[in-house]
């Protein structure tokens, strides 16, 4: 049966409101000449949202509605922030300005976010729920938009993107380190046949003392 088991939705969330406000961001009437940052993170949102409905899927009812309630909150934050820059704001220096200081925020948390899986494989000592893909891509793109923040003299993108590489370099350290300690598949299957095993063996000869008493 398929399911999202200890899988966290945390760092798609975070990801998809980090890219619907950097599509704002690049908009003409907040950021002139941005259509790069634009075309990247409209892919990134729908890639994400793709993610999410596939997590949404699996997962149980709860957390459906967990994970529906804070993509909702997110669509009512952006809302905010375009009203609020659009009615307050009247220049481009100014719109920028507000809309990349929230945006340096809220792309600290998506680099943050993966912290609580980073715990997890510390405490477990396994990096089964931190996929090696992802951790890479994360530093790769934070490397990427390092670059092209220093080419373009975009202090918000180049203070955001940093915090990302050095985030996914910490993924990819604790990757190499607990790498081999992650216990396979087949093992885990055959750990948890060998404690039913022995569960029912002990109930087995719990019944049988009962039945000589």
């Amino acid at each position: 049966m398929k399911k999202v088991e200890e899988y966290k939705a945390d760092p798609y969330l975070a990801t998809v409101l980090n890219c619907a406000l950097w599509v704002f961001y690049g908009l003409p009437i907040v950021h002139p000449d941005s259509l790069l940052v634009i075309t990247i993170n409209v892919t990134g949102l729908a890639i994400e949202l793709f993610y999410l409905s596939v997590f949404f899927y699996f997962s149980p009812t709860p957390r459906k509605v967990k994970v529906g309630m804070w993509l909702i909150g997110e669509m009512v934050f952006v809302g905010i922030v375009a009203t609020c820059t659009l009615l307050l704001f009247h220049t481009h220096n100014q719109r920028s300005t507000f809309v990349g200081i929230i945006c340096v925020i809220f792309i600290s948390i998506m680099y943050i976010a993966p912290l609580t899986i980073m715990r997890k494989v510390i405490k477990t000592k396994s990096v089964k729920y931190m996929p090696f893909s992802l951790s890479l891509a994360n530093f790769l793109n934070g490397v990427i938009w390092v670059i092209y923040a220093l080419i373009k003299f975009d202090l918000f993108i180049l203070i955001g993107n940093g915090l990302g590489t050095i985030s996914g370099a910490v993924q990819l350290i604790l990757y190499a380190c607990y790498y081999k300690t992650t216990p396979k598949d087949d093992e885990e299957e055959e750990n948890l046949s060998k404690a039913n095993s022995q569960l029912q063996l002990s109930g087995n000869e719990e019944q049988a003392k009962r039945a000589s008493a």
